[in-house]
């Protein structure tokens, strides 16, 4: 099978590499901007990993030119962060062909919604078909020129979603092959709230903005940045998230039950379930505030949180906090932004069964 990695970040490197591995025709794009990651990947050919995964895999094609990466593939997986979805989703509509499968990997918050609206198909649409993942499969970093360790190859507890869900056993068939793991979530809304980067980082980053500043990040995010205080406002946003959940028919796992069942954590609690967590260890915070776990996972994340709980008459007061006083601190404001909203994706318009019924 023909895979195309649109993405050369932690991510997309570790998708490249396992789909690779497992005997695929596997091609790499990213936009010039990212031209560090190209360069180094084309240059060797393919990508070094170690840790959970190990070993070396040939890329057919690395480079900038999306026209040799998307047109004949038959699985196309987007892997980024938030803000980048939409700039791959406006690349590839010149090049998509009816039947082809795009994996939003992973969702970052109606990933498969922003994607599929940069396509410019309705909801409707059927031509192909877009799903997304709540999770990466991975805890990754690249380490070096074409060189990635994988800490964590999730042990399970992460789901897919296709859009619409009618859609949702093809998608796994395919998937499931290479993620034995992964499972079907009943939606992408379902993806899209099991995501707790939202509730996890901006939490730590702004009960540690001090620190991050003083040090450029010099202490260990979750060992030395999770304590029993933290750990409260963390388990605050959870509680909110997993309602918004309740209200709208699906199931939210509290993210640190999550956190044991992928291998992350060892113990189900807010504090020590982060600061020991087997899966978090040894990972440094952040040189700035200016940086994704703001600005993504706030901006977008929080935002788009919020704007589905009003929508449907939850209350978060300590999200709509945590966006607020990240604003202040990033001295911008996120929900003004309108990064990602119920209106931005075309959904502001349906009741709930309306919702249920399209996706």
């Amino acid at each position: 099978m023909k895979v195309a990695v649109l993405g050369s970040g932690n991510g997309g490197s570790a998708v490249a590499f396992e789909w690779s591995k497992a005997g695929h025709d596997v091609s790499m794009f990213d936009f010039e901007e990212f031209d560090k990651n190209i360069s180094a990947i084309k240059s060797a050919g393919g990508i070094t990993s170690e840790g959970e995964l190990e070993g070396f895999q040939k890329l057919t094609y690395v480079g900038h030119d999306i026209s040799k990466v998307v047109p004949d593939a038959d699985i196309i997986f987007v892997v980024g962060p938030a803000y980048s979805t939409e700039p791959f989703g406006k690349a590839c509509k010149p090049y998509i062909k009816p039947g082809q499968m795009y994996i939003i990997c992973p969702s970052s918050c109606a990933g498969s919604l922003v994607f599929k609206k940069a396509l410019g198909l309705e909801i409707e649409d059927e031509s192909v078909i877009i799903a997304e993942t709540s999770t990466l499969p991975y805890a990754v970093r690249i380490i070096g020129d074409a060189k990635i360790a994988v800490y964590n190859r999730l042990k399970g507890a992460y789901f897919i979603a296709a859009l619409p869900s009618k859609f949702n056993q093809k998608v796994y068939d395919v998937v499931g092959n290479i993620y034995t793991e992964i499972e079907i979530a009943e939606n992408v809304l379902q993806t899209t709230l099991q995501n707790a980067n939202p509730i996890i980082h901006p939490a730590v980053t702004l009960l540690n903005a001090a620190l991050i500043e003083r040090t450029q990040g010099d202490f260990l995010f979750y060992e030395e940045g999770v304590t029993q205080a933290v750990g409260r406002i963390i388990k605050a946003m959870d509680d909110e998230r997993i309602e918004i959940g309740n209200k709208i028919g699906v199931t939210v796992i509290p993210d640190p039950v999550l956190g044991i069942k992928q291998g992350y954590m060892a113990d189900d609690t807010y504090d020590i379930g982060y600061s020991k967590a087997p899966g978090f260890k040894g990972i440094m915070a952040q040189t700035q505030l200016d940086y994704r776990y703001f600005n993504e996972d706030a901006g977008f994340g929080l935002v788009f949180f919020t704007d589905l709980a009003k929508q449907f008459n939850v209350k978060t007061p300590t999200m709509d906090a945590v966006i607020k006083l990240a604003s202040i601190v990033m001295a911008r404001d996120y929900k003004e932004e309108k990064a990602r909203t119920m209106e931005s994706l075309g959904l502001s318009k349906y009741s709930l069964e309306e919702l249920k019924k399209i996706i």
